[in-house]
């Protein structure tokens, strides 16, 4: 109720919560831009037949998926720099943590979506006189991405409501701002004011990647 009666307190907080977006938003798209590349990456290294490197590959995945965000997080910021002898910033820290957590949940959907694919495909693409590569890019990728989409929204759904983990190396985003306003002052509007951000920001991720699926019809089976 303080902030319904008080317009500029909440006007304040507002604007507060909006400048926390400033991290927020870089976080979110510097995850997807570098994760999901990366994820392509580590899902062929994760299918290599050359054990050296799908065994440690696949440690790396279990360990990345089996243990919690915030934790990897705290090791990247803290733990990291003092094995390098070289401090971290936490933004950048932030933006590792997520990257490489998310490829490795992004490099399973891939896997899996590459195995779905139907082996005569490839065998034609060798038909044809298509090398390894162009088998990939022309044939493969355009088809994993439309098998891939339905997890991959799911899994970017998630990566908006991480986000707010970063406070726990005291990055200012917006959910930093909305539980610094609810401590100083008892109110949980807030904190459900962070969740209505959260909850817009999923629904444009709804939109974008119901648009994309449309678009990919023609990729049925």
């Amino acid at each position: 109720m303080k902030y319904l009666s008080n317009p500029d307190m909440l006007l304040g907080l507002m604007r507060q919560m909006l400048s926390g977006m400033e991290v927020t938003l870089p976080l979110f798209f510097y995850t997807l831009i570098f994760s999901l590349p990366l994820g392509v990456i580590v899902a062929l290294m994760r299918m290599c037949k050359l054990k050296i490197v799908s065994v440690p590959t696949r440690v790396c995945i279990l360990v990345l998926r089996g243990t919690p965000l915030i934790l990897q997080i705290f090791a990247i910021y803290f733990i990291l720099p003092r094995l390098l002898g070289h401090p971290f910033d936490r933004m950048a820290s932030a933006v590792v943590a997520f990257v490489i957590n998310y490829a490795a949940y992004f490099a399973e959907i891939f896997r899996g979506g590459l195995q779905s694919i139907p082996r005569g495909q490839r065998e034609a693409g060798k038909a044809l006189g298509f090398s390894r590569v162009q088998i990939f890019f022309r044939i493969l990728l355009p088809q994993l991405f439309k098998r891939s989409l339905l997890p991959v929204s799911n899994e970017v759904v998630t990566l908006v409501k991480d986000t707010a983990l970063v406070t726990c190396i005291a990055l200012c985003d917006m959910y930093y701002y909305a539980k610094k306003a609810t401590s100083a002052t008892g109110s949980l509007l807030p904190l459900f004011l962070a969740g209505a951000f959260y909850l817009l920001m999923n629904t444009v991720v709804e939109v974008v990647f119901d648009r994309l699926n449309k678009r990919m019809d023609y990729y049925r089976g």
